[in-house]
Parts: structure tokens; sequence; C-alpha cells
């Protein structure tokens, strides 16, 4: 099993964090992961300026020709925020430097 670290940062970090923000994360998330992608599971939890968010991918053989799990991760993240119209309006793009604080 691969585990991969990653963030989606609020396009605005001053109103209240979403009590459903991480949960909307994930459903999105898992709406566009692929089966080639073998994501066998997901975990969000929110802070006050982001979303933190762990992947959970399927170990392949090291002979296998697939693409490294953080090149997984960005795909369907960049995937997913393009596809979703709430990822877009409530977060930056995927690689996206995070916003200075005011």
């Amino acid at each position: 099993m691969e585990i991969a670290y990653a963030s989606l940062y609020r396009r605005s970090a001053s109103g209240p964090v979403p009590p459903d923000g991480a949960s909307e994360v994930l459903d999105v998330l898992w709406a566009h992961v692929r089966p080639e992608e073998q994501v066998q599971h997901l975990s969000a939890r929110s802070t006050a300026d982001r979303v933190d968010l762990l992947f959970y991918l399927l170990t392949r053989l090291p002979d296998a020709a697939a693409r490294p799990p953080l090149d997984t991760v960005r795909a369907l993240l960049a995937r997913s925020h393009r596809a979703s119209p709430a990822l877009h309006r409530h977060y930056l793009p995927p690689d996206a430097p995070p916003a200075p604080p005011p």
C-alpha cells in the first residue's frame, strides 16, 4: 500500500469552516477515481485554511508500467477540481500556492 498526502487550500480562509467540507471533498474525489488508479481508501481533515487528504493506493509490482503514486494523486485532484463546481468554488487549484495570511 502506498500512502500519499496532499492538501486543497480554501479560496478564502476568513469564513467559517464548512461542517461538511471534508466529506464533500471526499465525495467528489470518489466520483472521479478511475479503476486503474487503484485507490483503496481516502481520508480528509478540515482546517481553517485547507483540507488535508490522505490517499491510500494499492502497491503495484515494480515492473508494472504504472504512473508513480504522486502522479496519480495529482491527476485525480486536478481532474476532480476541473469537473466539480463545488471544489472550484471553494478551493484553489491543486497546484496553486496557498494565499498569504491576512
